[in-house]
C-alpha cells in the first residue's frame, strides 16, 4: 500500500509516514508555550498595527475638530477645540429655524441634484462599457480613446463656454438656463459616460460563455444586459456610484457659476457664502452643517458596503 503526497505529486512509501512524537518533534497545545517573541513579532506584524492607529488618529482629529465645534454654543473660531468645552444644539436648531439660512432647501437641492446625476450617469456609464465590451464595431477603438482623452481635462476648463451657452439656452428656454436646478443638472450630466472605462474592465472579466448561452435558450441582449450581467456587476456600478455621489455632493465651481440664487443653491455654494459672510461667528453652525451633510454619504456607503464586499468575495474564489 502506498500513500499518493499531494504536494510534492509523487507516491511515498508507508514507512516514511511516521509519527512526529517519534522525531522528537512535539507541539505543545498549551497556550504561551509557542508564542512568538515580542522582537519578533514587533518586526513582522507589531509595527503595521502602530502605523494604522497614527493613520486612523490623524484622520479623526479634523472630523473630531468639526463635531466639537458644531457642539460649541458660541460658535467662533477662538473658542472651538478639537476636544468639546460646551455641549449644546443651538448651531443645529438655528439650521433649521433662520430664515436666513434655508437650509433644508439647500440639502433639498443638492439631494435631487446628486441622485439624478447619478442614477443617469450610471446608467449611461453601464450601457456604453457593455457596448464597448460585448460589440465590435467600426469605430469603437477611437470611441474607447476619445473618452479617455476628454476625461484628461476638468470640466471646469469650459465654465466660460457653458456659461455663454446656457445664457443663450435660458432665453429661449427659462427653465434649463442659468439659476435653475434643471439647468445645472444638464451641466453635470455632460460628464455621463465618465466611468465607461472602469465598468468596462469589470464587464471584461465576465466570461462570454454566459451571454453565448443565453443567446443560446432564445435571450435577447436586453435580457442578457439586464437579468444576467447587471447582476454580476453590481460590485463596480456600486463603487462607482459612490464616488459620483461624492463628487456631485462636494461640487463647487461649477455650482458656483450657474446657481446664484439663494432658492436654487447647494449645499457647498451656500454653506461657502454662509462661512464667507462671517468667518469668525458662523464657524459652529458652518460645522453643524457639515456634519448633516456628511449623513447621506455615511449612510450610501454602508448600504453599498455589502455590495462591494459581496462583490470582492465572490470575485476571489473560481468555481
Amino acid at each position: 500500500m502506498t500513500q499518493v503526497n499531494p504536494q510534492a505529486g509523487g507516491v511515498i512509501p508507508p514507512s516514511a509516514l511516521t509519527d512526529p512524537a517519534e522525531r522528537g518533534e512535539v507541539f505543545h497545545t498549551e497556550p504561551g508555550i509557542n508564542k512568538i517573541p515580542r522582537g519578533r513579532w514587533f518586526a513582522e506584524v507589531g509595527w503595521r498595527y502602530i502605523i494604522a492607529v497614527l493613520a486612523i488618529v490623524y484622520a479623526m482629529i479634523p472630523v473630531l475638530f468639526i463635531v466639537s465645534a458644531s457642539l460649541n454654543p458660541t460658535g467662533s473660531v477662538a473658542s472651538s477645540s478639537i476636544l468639546p468645552r460646551a455641549f449644546s444644539t443651538q448651531n443645529y436648531t438655528r439650521l433649521f429655524t433662520d430664515p436666513a439660512v434655508p437650509f433644508p432647501l439647500w440639502y433639498r437641492n443638492t439631494i435631487i441634484v446628486a441622485v439624478v446625476v447619478v442614477g443617469v450617469s450610471i446608467f449611461c456609464s453601464a450601457l456604453g462599457a457593455y457596448a464597448f465590451s460585448r460589440f465590435r464595431f467600426r469605430g469603437r477603438r477611437g470611441g474607447l480613446f476619445a473618452l479617455l482623452l476628454v476625461q484628461m481635462f476638468p470640466q471646469f476648463l469650459a465654465a466660460v463656454a457653458l456659461f455663454l451657452m446656457f445664457t443663450q439656452v435660458g432665453e429661449a428656454i427659462p427653465a434649463i438656463g442659468l439659476d435653475t436646478i434643471a439647468g445645472y443638472i444638464l451641466v453635470l450630466l455632460g460628464g455621463a459616460l465618465g466611468s465607461v472605462w472602469l465598468i468596462k474592465g469589470f464587464f471584461d472579466s465576465i466570461p462570454r460563455e454566459l451571454d453565448e448561452a443565453a443567446v443560446m435558450d432564445g435571450a435577447t441582449h436586453t435580457q442578457i444586459y439586464f437579468k444576467i450581467i447587471l447582476p454580476l456587476v453590481t460590485p463596480i456600478l456600486a463603487v462607482t456610484g459612490l464616488l459620483a455621489f461624492i463628487g456631485v455632493i462636494g461640487e463647487f465651481i461649477l455650482a458656483s457659476i450657474f446657481l446664484r440664487d439663494t432658492a436654487v443653491k447647494t449645499l457647498a455654494v451656500g454653506l461657502y457664502g454662509l462661512l464667507e459672510s462671517d468667518k469668525t461667528n458662523n464657524l459652529g453652525i458652518f460645522c453643524a452643517a457639515a456634519v448633516l451633510t456628511a449623513i447621506p454619504v455615511v449612510a450610501l456607503f454602508l448600504y453599498l458596503q455589502r455590495f462591494i464586499v459581496g462583490g470582492i468575495t465572490a470575485g476571489s474564489v473560481k468555481g
